[in-house]
Formats: structure tokens, C-alpha cells, sequence
């Protein structure tokens, strides 16, 4: 199967053509997925899907506000024998892994060891154009090599083991589809070549590095990349085909998948993955707002595709995403990180997901984002108190942060109260907004008197000391 990007239509159109037949079912009600975000709801729907579509196995794992709520398998792992699908059953992650890839490389650019500017040629000087394509070029999809590997299915050249050089060889040798860095598409090429870049830089196996830089430190004690098919762990891939049942999938040969998509996981190894990765263990922020900003082209329109990832806006929050699909296997990773939410699912059949994350994930696009909770009054008793006593130039000042009273001197709060005084008590106190920010709860605050309004905007710290208050006209 292909292990580029799945768009969601795509997923259900095929989807639709590969439900196992049987003989008829007894009327049911359809599984229904809950209109908010509920554990036990979200477990019923999943295990009512796997039932009714027809599907092998899959295993989930859901991530909110920092911490993984939910993981769990459904199926069958294999259906050779009896085995359910359990958290450490390790499924083909596909093209889930460019983001690995891709972490790699800015791994090494920070540690000096390449730039991602280099050109193609300094690790390739034979391929076509290598002077004028970047290594980000290639992370973006925007090079023009050709696609080595943009069919839904194992054809007969992949079927073959093959080594890595002689794929990128044979596909990044001949004509570009397009001027690079012009337009974007989707090439697994480009990921070969970036697998091989970290292995020539680093001195190590791609595998290699990626067990001693990221999945040994993550404490992902259940991702592989490249595994040996007989490894037990691991969960048998299936395809489907115009209707007919599961049938155990031709695997692709080894050397054509590499750094494009080798890495085999569990949806609560990616969970540790994506926390690191959202929290900023992983990388430095200016190689973490490079990974995650969408390359922008010559014409001034966006790919909405960073390093390695999907980066788009979604009710009014950055959404990062990747799918990916190898013989027999679909994987999905989706994060949230305003929230430090996501979803990841994998399945055991090439078309085994349909639309199941995106449902998922648009439950934890309605929660609000995670804001931290305070020990002390609720806010408008805290911002009321803390008026008042400004007011009246008599502020206790232990439940201010030092840098407040730094900044608040004796001679500014009694300037503050002369000013303040005269609109007397508020008739109504009204939280307008509350929201997170470096840790803290941040609210917004609107004070009505007999005589006008003033709005405040308070920064209070989860042990309810007192960083700021502004007062303002509202």
C-alpha cells in the first residue's frame, strides 16, 4: 500500500469498497459517536464499529491535556489465531515515520553536524538538480523528485528487495516533475535520501539512530523500525479488495520503505512521542517552529505540510497530522498542542481506520484548552478583592508575585487609587474570558458601576499568587 498521505475523503471512499461481506446482520442502531468527549461513550462506539465494519483490529490511544486518558485495543491481532489486539500490539506505522525522519535531520542541524539549507549534492552529487534542492526542500515535499511509491498497493517491483541507494538511483536520476521549491508533492524519494543523509552524517543505521536519540530516551520500549516479520509482537497486516475478505498482505521488500516509512509502533508509544514532542523535549523551538510551520511557495500560497507533518488551522487551532499507509497496515497521528491533546489509531487492515480519527479528534477540538487550576478564590471573587484593595491603597502584598510589587510601587498604587476610588463598588462583576499562558490562569474581567465600565486582565499562578492587573476602560 502507499505509504503517503491519506486525505479523510479519500479514506472513507475506500472505506466504502471494502466492507467484509457475510451474511445479514440483524437490524441494529449504527454505532454513534458522542457528541462530547466521554471515556466510556468512546469505548462503546469503537467496539461497536469494529463489529459492524468489518475490521480486522485497530488500537487507539487519546491524549488530553498533557496525559494519555485513553488507550485500547479492538479486534484481532491476527486471524490465524485468537489473539485480541492489546496496548503492546505493535502495528506498521507507514508514513507516520517522516516525521521521525524529520526529526532526525534537525537533530543533527542542531548539533552542527549538517544545515538544512545544505544542498541535495553535498550527500548526492549525482542526482538531478542536487545543487538547487535542500534538504528542507525535500522535508516540505517540494524537490520535483518523482514519487517511487504513489499506488494504494505492493506492485510487482516492490515485491522485490531492493537497496535504498539504487531506489533513489533509479527515481531521483531522471526528469523532475516540477521546478523545485515551486510546488508541492508528495514524494517518498525525498525521504529515502533524507534516511540516507542522517546515516551518512551521523555514522549510524537510521534504525540506530533513531533507537539512541529518540525512542531509548522517550521511554518508546514498543517502537521498532525495520523489525523481522516473525517478531511475535507484531500485529499481521490484511487487505481488502472489492468486497472480498481480509487476506494476508504481500509486504513491500526490504530497502524500498527505509526512512519513508518503516517504523512499526503502538498508539501509546506515539502518545509519549507527541507529549515530547508538543512539550519541547525533543527539539529546540526554532527547529520545533520549523517542523511545524507549512512551507510557503513562490505564488504566496501554503502546502499546509511542514517537516514531516500536516499543519493546519482547525476552529481556530493549529492541528497537526500525518497518515500513513504500508501493505496491509493504516496508521494516523494527530496532535493539538494548545492543548497538549491528540488521537493516534492503527489498524491491521490497509483501509482499517476510515474516518474514526478525524471523529476523534474533532471531540477534543470542542474541549477547551487545559487552564490551570487555581488555589484560591474563584476569579471574579480574586479580581474584586484585589480592585478593591487597590481602591483603597491598603493591597496585600503576599499574594503578589515579587516582580508585581517590583513593578507596582508605593507611589503608583496610590496614584492607582485616587483614580479608581471614585467609581466606588462594582454592581457587577462579569469573567469575560480565561485562558492559559506560561502556566498561568489569565482572565479577562469586566467591573460595571453606577457611573461606567472598567475591564481588567489578571495573571494568577496555580498557588494563587498574583503575577499582573491592568485596569482598563472597557
Amino acid at each position: 500500500m502507499n505509504v503517503g498521505i491519506l486525505i479523510a475523503l479519500g479514506s472513507a471512499l475506500i472505506l466504502s469498497l471494502v466492507l467484509v461481506p457475510g451474511p445479514a446482520r440483524a437490524a441494529s442502531a449504527p454505532a454513534k459517536l458522542p457528541a462530547s468527549f466521554d471515556a466510556d461513550a468512546i469505548d462503546a462506539f469503537l467496539g461497536q464499529e469494529v463489529q459492524e465494519k468489518g475490521r480486522v483490529g485497530f488500537s487507539v490511544a487519546i491524549v488530553k491535556d498533557g496525559r494519555v486518558v485513553f488507550a485500547k485495543g479492538y479486534g484481532r491481532r491476527s486471524l490465524a489465531e485468537p489473539l485480541p489486539v492489546g496496548n503492546d500490539t505493535i502495528f506498521a506505522i507507514g508514513s507516520v515515520t517522516k516525521q521521525f525522519t524529520c526529526a532526525a535531520v534537525l537533530l543533527l542541524a542542531e548539533a552542527g553536524k549538517l544545515s538544512i539549507h545544505d544542498p541535495v549534492g553535498k550527500y548526492f552529487p549525482d542526482l538531478t538538480r542536487a545543487s538547487d534542492i535542500t534538504l528542507l526542500d525535500l522535508m516540505n515535499h517540494v524537490s520535483g523528485y518523482p514519487d517511487y511509491y504513489p499506488l494504494d498497493f505492493v506492485d510487482r517491483r516492490l515485491m522485490q528487495p531492493a537497496k535504498t541507494d539504487e531506489v533513489i538511483g533509479e527515481y531521483a536520476t531522471g526528469k523532475l516533475d516540477f521546478e523545485p521549491g515551486t510546488r508541492y508533492s508528495y514524494s517518498n524519494t525525498g525521504y529515502l535520501i533524507l534516511g540516507r543523509v542522517v546515516e551518512k552524517v551521523s555514522g549510524e543505521s537510521m534504525g540506530a539512530f533513531l533507537q539512541s536519540h529518540i525512542f531509548t530516551p522517550l521511554g518508546m520500549n514498543h517502537t521498532l523500525y525495520e523489525p523481522a516479520r516473525s517478531d511475535g509482537r507484531l500485529a499481521r497486516g490484511y487487505t481488502v479488495f472489492a468486497l472480498s475478505p481480509p487476506e494476508p498482505a504481500v509486504p513491500e521488500g526490504k530497502g524500498w520503505i527505509a526512512a519513508a516509512g518503516a517504523i512499526y509502533s503502538t498508539p501509546s508509544d506515539l502518545a509519549l512521542w507527541d507529549l515530547a514532542l508538543m512539550s519541547g523535549k525533543v527539539l529546540k523551538p526554532e527547529s520545533y517552529q520549523l517542523m511545524t510551520t507549512a512551507r510557503r511557495l513562490p505564488d504566496g500560497t501554503t502546502t499546509e505540510y511542514g517537516c514531516g507533518l500536516r499543519a493546519c488551522i482547525m476552529e481556530k487551532r493549529l492541528v497537526l497530522t500525518h497518515s500513513g499507509m504500508v501493505a496491509g497496515f493504516q496508521a494516523w497521528n494527530g496532535m493539538i498542542p494548545s492543548t497538549l491533546s491528540g488521537v493516534i489509531m492503527v489498524a491491521n487492515t490497509g483501509t482499517g481506520l476510515g474516518e474514526l480519527p478525524e471523529q476523534l479528534l474533532g471531540l477534543l477540538l470542542k474541549e477547551q484548552p487545559h487552564i490551570p487550576k487555581i488555589n484560591g478564590p474563584e476569579t471574579a471573587a480574586a479580581v474584586k478583592k484585589l480592585f478593591g484593595e487597590l481602591q483603597e491603597d491598603k493591597l496585600d502584598r503576599s499574594r503578589l508575585a515579587e516582580a508585581f510589587n517590583s513593578f507596582l510601587t508605593p507611589e503608583k498604587a496610590t496614584a492607582a487609587a485616587r483614580r479608581l476610588k471614585p467609581f466606588g463598588t462594582p454592581t457587577k462583576v462579569e469573567v469575560l474570558k480565561v485562558y492559559e499562558r506560561g502556566g498561568m490562569e489569565v482572565s479577562v474581567t469586566r467591573l460595571t458601576f453606577k457611573s461606567g465600565r472598567l475591564r481588567t486582565l489578571m495573571y494568577r499562578r496555580p498557588d494563587g499568587i498574583i503575577e499582573q492587573l491592568f485596569v482598563e476602560e472597557d
